[in-house]
């Protein structure tokens, strides 16, 4: 039985709300008078399907599920909007998390419409209490980091492609154009599974590092739903933690050490060692062993860490100059006065210049931009070529991820996909959009 009219605009004033938006806000958006949403929202005036499936696109919510007899749980957007209220005057970051959430919502559809299953490959959660200070925060994230290098069995070495890895751990993650002071966006709630959204306007080694902190929020933080990752909540704990996490699970420890020992370095100024001779001169042990003491000095200078290093270390983490000489400062390699001289020289440019003479220089790929474009577009081609979406709806699909029209023609073109139609289903089988809610109840 469906809902009641009335039901259904006490469920878009909720949603309105939830988002901070103002009736004049969704009226300008929509192209209608304000008091046309306020008798909508009052149960007075009825909701076509192209209504309500622009409403759902403003307020970042899957249409259907407005229609539902019982109401769903608080979603991701709602928590983001409520733990972080000041992002309601932020136009341009509401922007990007409802698109983020359409998009994750849009993915998931496609998914179910080909039958693929990701319930059995979703990331742990840490059951952790809320650190208490900055020190346990860190504490906590280089732990877990550890952890789960360990889980994964990835050792020391390097970690593989970041966006593969956290594919098959079951985080979807999405690259979109975010306002500059976002790095990242974590939204969970079943409708989109775990979606990780980081910015693409960053450079390629700075979206690595916010892989792996909005990977730390979920598995730190999934009982929050959503996070947003700003700016100006670094020195909030649960933003702390995550940095520790990402910065551990880059670069671990015992990789760091290996690699800087092997160039020669991080070792102590003196050495000492002492060798025990147990037996003595006779055939039963000596109550009074002789011992060898041997001490050893490296030359001067000779162990402390220059910005070539720096460079080195860098790239072979694939991490930011900037990552690399905080992990060692944090990993006791350089003290605080090498620190201020190295993060001196890198402001000064002299990390970049040193890495392009040395051929290391981390270059953006764009097809490292687009990867989620790409595995977003084949689903909808792929669910084109099975009838299971009609052309407008991949039409729909494509502008999502900036696929223009004549872009995606002749992509159909080279497919042979241009004279397929087919009426488009949602996952349970009905038809989509929604049809027009009346006043029956």
């Amino acid at each position: 039985m469906p809902i009641s009219q009335q039901e259904l605009g006490r469920r878009l004033k909720e949603a309105r709300e939830a988002c901070r938006f103002t009736q004049e806000e969704v009226a300008r958006e929509l192209g209608f008078s304000r008091s046309t949403v306020a008798q909508i929202e009052l149960g007075n005036r009825a909701v076509s399907g192209l209504e309500l499936d622009r409403l759902a696109e403003l307020f970042g919510r899957d249409m259907g599920s407005f229609l539902l007899r019982e109401a769903k749980p608080q979603d991701a957007l709602t928590a983001i909007f409520r733990a972080h209220p000041e992002v309601s005057g932020e136009r341009e970051v509401g922007k990007a998390l409802r698109r983020s959430v359409n998009l994750g919502r849009e993915l998931t559809h496609l998914e179910q419409l080909l039958g693929i299953d990701r319930s059995q490959t979703d990331p742990p959660a840490y059951q952790l209490p809320p650190p208490r200070n900055r020190w346990h925060a860190i504490q906590q994230g280089e732990q877990v980091a550890e952890r789960e290098r360990c889980r994964l069995e990835l050792g020391h070495a390097p970690l593989p492609d970041l966006i593969r890895l956290l594919g098959s751990l079951g985080v979807r993650l999405a690259q979109v154009d975010l306002p500059p002071d976002v790095s990242g966006i974590t939204l969970i709630e079943p409708d989109l599974g775990v979606l990780v959204v980081v910015n693409r306007s960053h450079h390629v080694l700075r979206r690595r590092f916010s892989c792996a902190h909005e990977y730390a929020h979920v598995l730190f933080d999934r009982d929050l739903r959503g996070l947003i990752s700003q700016e100006r909540n670094r020195n909030e704990l649960l933003e702390i933690r995550a940095n520790a996490f990402a910065a551990c699970f880059l670069m671990p420890a015992e990789g760091v050490r290996h690699f800087v020992h092997g160039l020669g370095k991080g070792r102590a100024s003196r050495l000492r060692a002492e060798v025990f001779d147990v037996f003595g001169e006779g055939r039963e042990p000596s109550p009074n062993p002789r011992v060898v003491r041997v001490e050893a000095r490296s030359q001067p200078g000779s162990q402390t860490l220059q910005l070539y290093d720096v460079v080195q270390l860098a790239h072979h983490f694939r991490v930011s100059r900037l990552s690399a000489i905080y992990r060692l400062r944090n990993l006791r390699l350089i003290d605080e006065a090498r620190l201020a001289e190295l993060l001196e020289q890198e402001q000064q440019g002299m990390g970049r210049a040193l890495a392009e003479a040395l051929g290391l220089l981390e270059k953006d790929e764009p097809g490292l931009r687009d990867a989620f474009r790409q595995r977003f577009l084949a689903l909808g081609l792929e669910a084109l070529r099975r009838n299971l979406i009609s052309k407008s709806k991949l039409v729909e699909l494509a502008a999502m991820v900036d696929v223009s029209n004549r872009e995606l023609d002749h992509l159909l073109d080279q497919l042979g996909l241009s004279e397929v139609e087919a009426e488009v289903l949602s996952p349970e089988g009905s038809t989509w959009p929604m049809p027009v809610v009346n006043g029956s109840s």
